[in-house]
């Protein structure tokens, strides 16, 4: 399986392909960050950052696509951004047929660390052991795009037979009647 982690923002767009299954050792394809000026225009950084996303997607060709979920915090324009910038992920996904996957901040480090209250250094740390990376990839952006990767990698298998069993249950109960 080959995930594309998308660590979205319209400053800093952390990009990162995995490749590998779970329970078997991982490689990185390639890691990087999709960068625009912060004094730019917002059409021309949402632009940039599709220019950015669809050379990763022609050259790595994944078959996933897994971006960060938007949560809110107290910044509300960093919040605008980032989901300005992850809607621009999911587009360029959907447009070629690829599926998008959305997980959340807490899952990503509870799947890479062990638990959902990780710091970024930790994250950092375990992306580059899981990896079997010489150091940390810089900026955090690109780490973290990593990361989702990673946590798409090893949580995909549980999703798609929970997926399955919701499918095959709904399929099964007549319309109006609960289980």
């Amino acid at each position: 399986m080959r995930v594309l982690g998308v660590d979205p923002g319209l400053t800093r767009c952390g990009v990162g392909v995995v490749e590998g299954v779970a329970g078997r050792p991982l490689t990185m394809i390639g890691v990087g960050v999709v960068r625009t000026p912060s004094d730019a225009e917002l059409g021309h950084r949402l632009v940039a950052v599709e220019q950015g996303i669809e050379q990763w997607l022609d050259e790595h060709r994944p078959e996933f696509v897994a971006v960060e979920r938007v949560f809110s915090q107290h910044n509300v324009r960093t919040v605008m951004g980032t989901a300005q910038a992850s809607a621009v992920a999911m587009l360029c996904a959907a447009r070629r047929g690829i599926p998008v996957a959305l997980h959340t901040p807490s899952e990503v480090k509870a799947a890479v660390t062990g638990s959902g209250r990780a710091d970024k250094a930790q994250v950092g740390a375990m992306v580059t052991r899981l990896l079997r990376l010489s150091a940390p990839p810089k900026p955090a952006d690109a780490a973290d795009a990593l990361a989702l990767a990673i946590c798409h990698i090893w949580r995909a298998p549980a999703q798609n037979r929970l997926q399955q069993a919701v499918a095959l249950h709904t399929a099964h109960t007549p319309k109006g009647r609960t289980a």
